[in-house]
């Protein structure tokens, strides 16, 4: 990951050549001739603000998102928001790259792990500048603290999640199991993989050893933690050995995907196992799994994480993702506008529905959830199981976490080919990610 910079002082943002040349070429001859500006000094053509907003998401997310923003520009007739979108991993190295770059997007979606990282390189705006613009008041507490770095604000909740175990309904029937309840645990989900497996000669689910988002919940399980308040590990290589231990025996089992199926992850669901008809669930966030409704044809359901074996939870609601504004952006009032839209008004709430997860507002949360069909319904039912028996959310974790996915799923990648064992790996990893954490 390229070390993030600042720029030490302003040059022209690389986005200005998004507008047409003969636009730049009319505003210097106005400049010129008559020294008109737009009406908010910025010297824009007709008074028109230009703002980039990236995100990244599946094509139902990124139709939803499109008309959310054109009736914000329907709304704000001078301004103009030109969007992008990526699967999620091409979308973290290209906002990285852009980022290092002094470049980044005036609006932004940012992920759990992305903040701690951006907001110490001085990427992210504080937001608390820009109320009343930007208005948090109906956002539950707990959730919008875990956008603060070092007591400053520089992301806010857009939708609040929770990781799901997403199953193919139909299998899971075929395998003459139960939909999970809350409290079932770890040794009751590893039970029915090998069952599913026994039934549909096919795994039960994608092997979770690779996923450091499952590692977590099942440390927060056994009452121990990812990362410590003071932004260190929160484990040790034995607890990393057990995990590791407990996945690479159901993978050697066949309860769960081999190695060259898990491999091809590539954090979009159509090239999970589920997504490919190679396994019967996955462990996912669960706005993002509406995208195996048209992967799926027999129909998928949503069950709880797993709990530790004495009925500790691990999972627990988090900020589905975030939106944050450039530290830089030569219109941080209008991009705060943007995100206060996006996160506050009704109708975009309506467009929107939970393909973000259920909204952190609690105010609209209420109000679209009797209007919610589908899929959103799906979700906002599975959260209500849910309500009230989840542990608090931890803070967001340190810079370099992002990093350490890639090498949490790389080390275990040696465990499923058998070049490592789980005890070699678990030692490899703690090496590395100290050493990143110091960096």
């Amino acid at each position: 990951m390229p070390r993030i910079r600042t720029r030490k002082s302003w040059k022209p943002r690389a986005a200005k050549s998004w507008k047409p040349r003969a636009a730049a070429t009319a505003l210097a001859l106005c400049a010129l001739l008559t020294g008109c500006l737009g009406p908010d000094g910025s010297g824009s053509v007709g008074g028109d603000v230009v703002l980039r907003y990236t995100w990244w998401g599946n094509p139902d997310r990124a139709a939803r998102t499109q008309a959310a923003v054109d009736l914000f520009e329907k709304r704000h007739p001078g301004i103009d928001v030109q969007t992008s979108f990526a699967g999620y991993e091409a979308y973290k190295q290209k906002l990285a790259t852009q980022a290092a770059g002094g470049d980044a997007p005036d609006v932004m979606q940012l992920d759990y792990r992305m903040i701690d990282q951006y907001a110490s390189g001085g990427v992210l705006l504080d937001l608390a500048g820009q109320q009343p613009v930007l208005d948090t008041a109906e956002f539950e507490p707990g959730l919008l603290a875990t956008g603060k770095v070092d007591g400053k604000q520089y992301a806010v909740p857009q939708g609040r999640g929770t990781e799901t175990m997403v199953y193919d309904t139909e299998k899971w029937r075929a395998a003459g199991l139960e939909p999970p309840r809350v409290g079932w645990t770890w040794s009751d989900w590893a039970d029915a993989m090998r069952k599913v497996a026994a039934e549909t000669g096919v795994p039960g689910g994608t092997d979770p050893g690779q996923s450091e988002d499952a590692f977590e919940i099942w440390l927060r399980g056994q009452g121990r933690a990812l990362y410590t308040d003071e932004r260190e590990l929160g484990f040790t290589a034995d607890d990393l050995t057990r995990w590791w231990t407990f996945t690479d025996e159901l993978r050697r089992e066949g309860a769960v995907s081999p190695a060259e199926q898990t491999t091809q992850l590539d954090g979009t669901v159509e090239n999970t196992p589920l997504g490919r008809g190679k396994a019967a669930s996955d462990v996912n966030w669960d706005a993002p799994a509406s995208g195996y409704l048209a992967l799926v044809p027999t129909g998928i359901s949503l069950a709880p994480m797993p709990a530790g074996e004495d009925g500790t939870p691990g999972q627990y609601f988090k900020p589905s993702m975030f939106m944050g504004v450039a530290a830089d952006s030569e219109h941080p009032e209008e991009s705060a506008r943007l995100v206060d839209f996006m996160l506050n008004d009704d109708e975009a709430a309506k467009i929107l529905g939970a393909t973000r997860g259920i909204p952190v507002n609690e105010s609209i949360r209420e109000d679209i959830a009797p209007g919610l069909k589908d899929f959103d319904k799906t979700i906002y039912d599975y959260q209500a199981t849910v309500e009230g028996k989840l542990d608090p959310p931890p803070q967001a974790p340190p810079s370099g976490d992002s990093a350490l996915q890639t090498t949490f799923q790389r080390d275990y990648d040696q465990v499923s080919y058998e070049r490592m064992s789980p005890r070699e790996a678990a030692e490899n990893y703690l090496t590395e990610a100290k050493a990143e954490l110091r960096s």
